[in-house]
């Protein structure tokens, strides 16, 4: 009697971890770009962060709306939002190579560059008016992300969910620090 093997499919199981396990080339291209997806995102967050500690003085100075979070809310908040941003990121990665997935992976790329530019411009630059426009750009992006990378990786669409949000709240935030301090 006969009996043959076949290699299992990398592409035929769903999901980036049960995808990649199957294939230990696939699992360590996956860690790497795990990593990368990381290290990207921090980066982001220490621009940003470096950015935000960098002038308190003008920060407290502002005339901020009373429903302003508090100063101590924002790290734990960022450190979840840019924990999904990188493992969303990440999954699309995973997902099979195409158009949607390209342009997934670039709108990612974006959002995270506005990202980084808004703490530049609102807290390097002390500009809240140009930062207004580059969150709404921010807004853009990742509501686009979201739109693309929905029909590439569901979960990795709604990982993001919580962030658009956040970010939707923070245009508010900035619009009203504008119209406050004009």
């Amino acid at each position: 009697m006969e009996t043959t093997t076949q290699e299992p499919s990398t592409r035929t199981v769903p999901g980036p971890v049960m995808r990649t396990a199957l294939n230990p080339t696939l699992r360590t291209e996956s860690v790497v770009a795990l990593g990368t997806f990381t290290a990207l995102t921090v980066g982001a967050a220490l621009l940003g962060g470096r950015q935000s500690s960098a002038d308190q003085l003008w920060y407290r100075r502002l005339r901020k709306p009373p429903y302003q979070p508090p100063s101590k809310a924002f790290a734990p908040v960022w450190t979840v939002l840019y924990g999904l941003i990188a493992i969303s990121g990440w999954r699309v990665w995973t997902a099979p190579a195409g158009a949607r997935r390209s342009k997934a992976l670039t709108l990612w790329g974006v959002q995270l560059g506005l990202n980084a530019a808004w703490s530049w411009l609102f807290f390097g630059k002390h500009q809240p008016r140009r930062a207004l426009v580059d969150n709404l750009a921010l807004l853009g992006s990742i509501g686009a992300y979201v739109a693309t990378s929905r029909n590439v990786d569901r979960p990795a669409a709604w990982m993001v969910a919580p962030y658009l949000a956040w970010v939707g709240f923070a245009n508010v935030l900035n619009a009203e620090i504008v119209r406050r301090n004009a």
